[in-house]
């Protein structure tokens, strides 16, 4: 079990380096294609998306330390508790968002067909990180593919935690500049 809780460990690390490659780049990168995203994102959606594009790197390194401070939560309960797997499946749930975050990256980086922060990292340490560690998962018989099917749709819950922590990131921002 000790090589399976340094891996569950490792999702930590892997976000970390992933997450500073954007908050290195976000702010001076949006400022160059902010134009470019609006150009390609529709009508409707261009409201919803601007307070994204606009956010400064404080703003955005605070939104990535409030979801750190729920992966380490969910790390820390997955790795107290092996190998009996108590809080696997909510660990699992960050390790499918990581995994599909990839796709994310991947997809605006062929849709706006230039570099986007975070691309690099996601497919150099995202990728290969999350596709071992289900390897791993699964040939130690804590994963099944029943498990990875009924813990996918908890993803969406990822969807509140990071717009909750981008309003958080704008927020504190906002109480800096005055």
């Amino acid at each position: 079990m000790g090589e399976l809780t340094h891996l569950i460990w490792l999702l930590l690390v892997v976000f970390v380096f992933h997450d500073l490659e954007e908050i290195i780049m976000v702010e001076s990168w949006l400022r160059v294609k902010r134009e470019q995203i609006m150009q390609k994102v529709p009508r409707g959606l261009q409201k919803w998306l601007e307070p994204s594009l606009s956010m400064s790197t404080a703003q955005f390194a605070v939104a990535v330390a409030c979801i750190f401070a729920v992966l380490s939560a969910a790390v820390v309960l997955a790795a107290a508790t092996l190998p009996q797997g108590t809080y696997l499946p909510l660990f699992l749930v960050c390790l499918h968002a990581m995994f599909l975050h990839v796709f994310t990256h991947l997809g605006h980086t062929i849709a706006l067909r230039t570099y986007t922060p975070g691309v690099a990292t996601a497919v150099i340490l995202v990728l290969p990180y999350s596709v071992y560690t289900y390897v791993r998962l699964f040939e130690a018989g804590l994963v099944t593919w029943s498990l990875v099917w009924s813990t996918l749709p908890y993803c969406l819950l990822v969807v509140p935690i990071l717009y909750a922590a981008h309003r958080i990131g704008q927020a504190a921002g906002s109480l800096v500049a005055r």
